[in-house]
């Protein structure tokens, strides 16, 4: 089964079919896809460092408009985000509060996100704050071409996404955003930023900073932060506390499930599943199998995550003995190869592959279509059957793309709606006044989401459950801020 290549400009037939588009891809007004130059390298002083020049903001051009797949799709889109809203009191809170304030009075905002109804609640959340929001999406497959509809016709956002477009046209929306000039970005996996620093380097001087909503491309940013390459500063939204509690452990561990009950309908019950790396998103998702009656096992490469692991009543062994008993393996690495050739001549027959990273490369997809003497691609929506050449077959799950938001519609909207408050009030405070500290908003340094967000987040969250904490006594706080009171 073919797979579009890194520089392939031909639709993905199969992603299209799956999501109802028959047709060819269609033109982008006024550009040609995937004809951009090669990347620019970024040279000279750094920002904010010794010897930098000042900063000068490059001139804003029009911005295109919106490319999404039917405009007429609009009033379908409607009713998913009335739905998402519902569900999402803590952003209707935030976008009263910035109606009032207007904290992005003035500014745009590049976004690249899953084109979702929930991603729509945060984006009127943005513009209800003054922005002007230009909008691609993160992943084609996870696009909803009637939420695209709904948000391109709103005065303040465009929207470029369609539903299973090829690479050369996903990096173009991405390049079509950036040609807003924005002021602030928000990103989820790093190519919005990584573009914006390898070929459109002009625009960064009028960059105040931006959001990463993954540990995968929080990751990629403190690449590029050591090797001097970030030019502004990055706030890592998906590493705060409540994001690893409710968004990673809660919210993947059952979206993730979600997606490969659908795919499948798999009885869990009795299986055998194993479940590649134990972090937030590794630990919530093992509980959740094991809720299911499932017999998980844990393979890791840290000491101290496969120790917790291993407290936790989990089997702990490394990938190349649990591979030969697993029935569902599930990665959440945020590393590359963790499934490939010596894995998939361990597994048995009708062992199922799945994803829960950020990139398509947990599960070496490219050897599986190498190693298979017959590929059937579609025995179920998202599932690709693999034939070896010893008649074992093989289920890849969502191309080995992320699992949950393939199959499935990602974590609830309850989930997003804790980690896109997380995000809002951290642009919010990038957009404000420097706290007094300027060292914490250091161009080229990737952020922590600041202490007093992430508990505003966690108040309004409990408020809106009717959930009702203690608070400490001017006696216990002065204890436990004296050094000197002791038994």
């Amino acid at each position: 089964m073919a797979r579009t290549s890194p520089t392939s400009t031909g639709t993905d037939l199969q992603a299209s079919v799956r999501k109802g588009m028959t047709g060819p891809l269609l033109p982008l007004e006024g550009q040609q896809s995937a004809q951009r130059g090669p990347a620019e390298a970024v040279s000279g002083p750094h920002p904010g460092g010794a010897g930098s020049a000042p900063r000068t903001a490059a001139p804003k051009a029009a911005a295109p408009a919106s490319d999404i797949a039917d405009a007429g799709l609009a009033l379908t889109g409607q009713p998913g985000i009335a739905w998402a809203e519902r569900a999402m009191p803590v952003l209707g809170m935030l976008r009263a509060d910035f109606a009032r304030r207007s904290p992005f009075a003035g500014l745009t905002i590049a976004c690249c996100l899953h084109v979702t109804a929930e991603t729509a609640v945060l984006i009127r959340t943005l513009t209800a704050g003054g922005a002007q929001v230009h909008l691609a999406a993160s992943n084609p497959l996870s696009t909803q071409d009637d939420i695209a509809a709904a948000l391109a016709a709103e005065d303040a956002v465009t929207v470029q996404a369609r539903a299973g477009v090829d690479r050369g046209a996903y990096y173009e929306h991405i390049h079509r955003v950036l040609d807003s000039g924005p002021d602030l970005v928000m990103d989820d996996g790093c190519d919005l930023v990584n573009t914006l620093h390898e070929q459109r380097p002009e625009l960064i001087g009028n960059v105040r900073g931006g959001c990463e909503a993954t540990s995968s491309g929080a990751a990629r940013l403190r690449r590029m932060a050591a090797a001097g390459s970030l030019r502004f500063p990055v706030v890592a939204a998906d590493l705060s506390a409540i994001g690893r509690m409710v968004d990673h452990k809660y919210g993947t561990g059952q979206s993730v499930l979600d997606g490969i009950l659908r795919a499948t309908n798999t009885l869990v019950a009795g299986k055998t599943v194993v479940v590649a790396g134990f972090g937030a998103c590794g630990s919530g998702i093992a509980e959740r199998a094991r809720g299911l009656g499932a017999q998980v096992i844990v393979t890791e490469v840290d000491p101290v995550r496969a120790l917790g692991a291993l407290m936790q009543g989990f089997r702990v062994m490394p990938m190349s003995a649990a591979a030969s008993v697993a029935e569902l393996v599930i990665t959440a690495t945020g590393s590359r190869d963790v499934v490939g050739a010596a894995e998939f001549a361990l597994l048995p027959d009708g062992a199922m592959l799945a994803n829960a990273g950020h990139f398509d490369v947990e599960i070496d997809v490219d050897t599986l279509a190498a190693l298979a003497v017959e590929a059937n691609p579609g025995v179920r929506a998202y599932a690709d059957e693999y034939v070896l050449a010893d008649g074992r077959r093989l289920i890849l799950l969502a191309e080995g793309r992320v699992v949950n938001l393939v199959a499935g519609e990602g974590n609830p909207a309850a989930v997003m709606d804790t980690s896109f408050a997380v995000q809002a009030l951290a642009l919010a405070w990038l957009a404000g006044t420097p706290p007094d500290d300027a060292a914490q908003v250091t161009p080229g340094r990737v952020l922590d989401v600041p202490e007093d967000i992430d508990a505003r987040v966690a108040n309004l969250t409990l408020a809106s459950l009717g959930t009702r904490i203690d608070t400490l006594t001017e006696q216990q706080r002065r204890y436990l801020e004296s050094w000197r009171q002791g038994s």
